[in-house]
């Protein structure tokens, strides 16, 4: 051990007549540790927020769709075929979109149809998980009357529809008829409940069977979309490419994150930003050991100036106090990602923090912590506390020996 960290560590443990300097260095220590201990709380529950939504959004929705300019896609086994040779493409499925409004005694609201492939559909998105008491084979059998229909937990509280009940689907493109074109309803029995955990889907969405939807919405052998699913989702938008370049017009691609572009910029944004202001609480830590190591300076004067006359450098007396600050300054990091770190495994764990579904896109606080994250927080408090010791310990090494011992 050298001779400028043991004076450092001796220095720490303040004596009687400086307690006042011991309880300021506490207070560095505890400002550090609250602002390591934030800002890894934080931006784990803003990473878990990110993933779990991620998670649910992918989970309903897929990779990657193929799109025509002209509407409808008729060559679906051809277009299907042709995706599916393309590299990183796993699967696929056809998929009928529509607005439709939907009524129960004298309730309603509005809706999305999808209607589905219950034989391909599981192989693009995870929706058998996300079916309550069934799965989507109860859409299997097509032409029953009524035809089965699978409905969101919360778009069947709000019409007060329950598996068994019977529901009508209106569709505002209707059919046409010698006296025009008139809207369209259908009949339909409610299979099962749809619940994603995120309440703009499980208000909105109601699932039929492939060729249900088909004959509701009098399109043929048409469908809207392909949807895909890609081996890597963050190369999506390159393979939507290769793909459009292959299939050519009429047909267009777009990608999980074209379609949610804004709500995941505003997330890294916000996660920025929430670094840069939690930081704050670090510099006040840090402010403090700034006057800890001003006052710790003045009260060592005879000190410094007894080991100047003993040979000691300017730059060794700086590193003592700089030693100094670094020791406070790691302690508090220390201690801030010890106590983080177990918060954020307490609410992981237990998850006792619930919040309002029709407010948040989930019901329970996510968190998941991540090493750059963490080391990008234990490097920023150490590189501050380090910064807070250059100028009291340059004001050390620039004390004289003469003026600090004459009246010794």
């Amino acid at each position: 051990m050298s001779f400028e960290t043991f004076f450092s560590l001796r220095y720490l443990k303040a004596k009687r007549k400086q307690g006042f300097i011991s309880v300021i260095t506490a207070i560095s220590i505890l400002g550090i540790m609250i602002g390591v201990m934030a800002l890894i709380v934080v931006l784990a529950v803003m990473n878990g927020f990110r993933e779990d939504l991620m998670k649910k959004i992918l989970g309903v929705n897929s990779h990657l769709l193929i799109l025509s300019y002209k509407g409808g896609i008729s060559d679906t086994e051809r277009v299907i075929q042709e995706a599916l040779e393309v590299d990183g493409v796993l699967s696929a499925t056809a998929v009928v979109y529509s607005q439709v409004m939907i009524k129960n005694y004298g309730n309603i609201s509005g809706a999305v149809l999808r209607g589905i492939d219950p034989a391909t559909v599981g192989t693009v998105i995870e929706i058998d998980s996300m079916i309550r008491g069934g799965s989507v084979d109860l859409l299997k059998d097509s032409g029953t009357d009524p035809p089965g229909i699978i409905l969101g937990s919360q778009l069947s509280k709000q019409i007060g529809a329950a598996p068994g009940d019977t529901v009508t689907l209106v569709s505002p493109i209707g059919k046409l008829t010698p006296l025009g074109r008139v809207p369209s309803e259908g009949q339909f029995k409610v299979k099962a409940l749809f619940e994603s955990g995120m309440y703009e889907y499980d208000s909105s969405m109601v699932y039929l069977s492939l060729p249900d939807a088909q004959d509701f919405l009098s399109l043929g052998d048409e469908v809207t979309v392909i949807e895909l699913k890609v081996k890597d989702i963050d190369q999506s938008d390159t393979i939507g490419k290769r793909i459009q370049e292959k299939l050519g017009y009429p047909y267009w691609t777009k990608d999980w994150k074209m379609m949610n572009r804004s709500l995941f910029s505003a997330l890294k944004l916000e996660k920025v930003t929430m670094f840069i202001i939690l930081t704050m609480i670090v510099l006040v830590g840090a402010l403090n050991i700034i006057s800890s190591l001003v006052m710790m300076v003045m009260e060592k004067n005879r000190d410094i100036a007894i080991l100047r006359t003993m040979g000691a450098s300017p730059k060794s007396i700086m590193s003592i106090f700089i030693f100094q600050g670094l020791f406070v300054g790691l302690i508090g990091t220390l201690l801030g990602l010890m106590s983080g770190s177990f918060l954020c495994h307490i609410l992981a764990r237990y998850k006792f923090i619930k919040l309002p579904p029709d407010v948040y896109y989930i019901t329970t606080l996510p968190v998941r912590m991540e090493w750059l994250d963490v080391i990008s927080i234990v490097f920023a408090a150490v590189i501050i506390s380090f910064l807070a010791t250059i100028y009291p310990s340059w004001q050390a090494s620039k004390v004289n020996p003469v003026e600090a011992l004459r009246y010794e």
